[in-house]
């Protein structure tokens, strides 16, 4: 594969393992490589660790569309109105970066997110009692009904989504990454995500509630300033769903792995302390996200290799690139929990952090040796070859990921299901 500037190779939107094939080869070929996204979207993608670093903390490379990007119109391109024109911590650079951070990230300290670990254990509790009530030899989705729910029912809870408003607002969600769809498609999914963030709003401006969203309307009403009507919805857009379809792409990827790895599935299950390991492993092998838009170059950037970012291009960073570096890692394409070096951009580099990385964490450590205590003879339904991925160059997901329980697995009595429990009070 070979590009030179106005040469562009077509981002593909297969996803699945043309996903990390094309990563590969745009790796091979140069520090950075022009691609072409949907409706002619031209940026240099970056899939090398080393120089996604670089440029993750350069100086001259800037998130803000609306600054940094000659000619950039806010909704001239439908797709990318949820990554690049809302206004922000994650479209925003220096001061305003720092002011739109800080006021979320007060719900995502280390103690705060410690301080979840008894609701996301009974989020996880209450998913399971609900699969145990399924028949042992059912077909069950687990995504849909499980991997989904645990990052989903935490996030709309820490932002005091009503429940009658979530099906919409995940739906939206999940369409965001959809790189498959026409303009007015995309346009559609832009209307939408503004108009359930916006019902959102105007729900806790009639029942304030002690919730984030409740907290962040609070800053915007007593202080404009601090926080304005299109950043108060724009940072609504990127938490809930930053919050929400990432986790479920980690949980359905470390079932699949550990499923066709029994070994792997038995050393963890034998040593709970290693789930860190299986889900480092898992951010390596299956990063939830593989590329980003966008970024932008503020000054000409040498790279190398006779290539150089010009000012004012966008730049592309293929965040899920690196953890399969061959130069990196070796059999990079493999699932091996004992390996020593996991390194992976997973979560991203620099100021822009996921903030959300230690929730997502945390998630992970409390759903899947639940799942697995809970459903020793769990079993994959179908050859993972035959699972349909995300159709998508950004998200890494599938579409579904289809199982067999086999019997519950229920020690000393503990953790009676819903059924049993309905029994034991008289069928209350």
């Amino acid at each position: 594969m070979t590009s030179t500037h106005n040469e562009a190779v077509t981002l593909d939107g297969d996803g699945g393992a043309r996903l990390y094939e094309q990563a590969d080869e745009l790796r091979a070929a140069g520090p950075a490589v022009r691609v072409r996204m949907p409706e002619d979207v031209v940026a240099w993608s970056v899939t090398r660790g080393d120089i996604a670093k670089q440029l993750l903390v350069h100086p001259h490379v800037s998130k803000d569309a609306r600054k940094s990007w000659p000619g950039h119109r806010p909704g001239a391109i439908p797709w990318l109105y949820p990554w690049v024109d809302v206004i922000s911590m994650f479209t925003s650079d220096g001061d305003d970066h720092t002011r739109l951070r800080q006021l979320t990230g007060r719900a995502f300290t280390a103690r705060r997110i410690e301080a979840m670990r008894p609701a996301v254990e009974g989020i996880v509790t209450d998913l399971l009692d609900a699969l145990e009530d399924r028949d042992a030899d059912e077909r069950v989705d687990l995504r849909a009904e499980f991997a989904h729910g645990v990052p989903s029912r935490v996030i709309c809870d820490l932002f005091g989504v009503p429940a009658d408003q979530r099906p919409e607002m995940l739906r939206v969600i999940g369409a965001v990454f959809a790189t498959d769809v026409t303009p007015e498609q995309s346009e559609a999914v832009g209307k939408d995500l503004y108009r359930v963030m916006q019902t959102l709003i105007e729900t806790k401006r009639r029942t304030p509630a002690d919730d984030m969203t409740s907290l962040l309307l609070t800053a915007h009403e007593e202080d404009g300033d601090r926080l304005s009507e299109t950043e108060l919805i724009s940072t609504l857009i990127a938490v809930i769903g930053g919050g929400s379809e990432t986790t479920v792409a980690l949980i359905d990827a470390a079932v699949r792995e550990l499923l066709t790895h029994p070994d792997q599935l038995a050393a963890v299950l034998a040593e709970p302390a290693r789930w860190t390991d299986v889900i480092d492993e898992t951010l390596r092998l299956h990063p939830p996200i593989m590329h980003l838009p966008l970024r932008f170059a503020t000054e000409d950037i040498n790279l190398g290799e006779g290539v150089t970012v010009q000012a004012g291009d966008a730049i592309l960073i293929g965040f899920g690139a690196p953890g399969r570096d061959p130069d990196v890692h070796d059999d990079p394409a493999a699932f091996h929990i004992d390996r020593a070096d996991k390194q992976h951009l997973a979560f991203g580099h620099g100021i822009h952090y996921c903030l959300g990385a230690p929730l997502a964490r945390l998630e992970a450590e409390v759903a899947l040796p639940a799942l697995f205590d809970r459903f020793p003879r769990l079993t994959l339904s179908i050859a993972p070859a035959e699972l349909e991925p995300q159709h998508s160059f950004m998200g890494n997901d599938v579409v579904e990921l289809p199982v067999v329980l086999g019997a519950a697995h229920r020690p000393d009595g503990a953790g009676t299901s819903v059924a049993a429990r309905r029994l034991i009070d008289g069928g209350r």
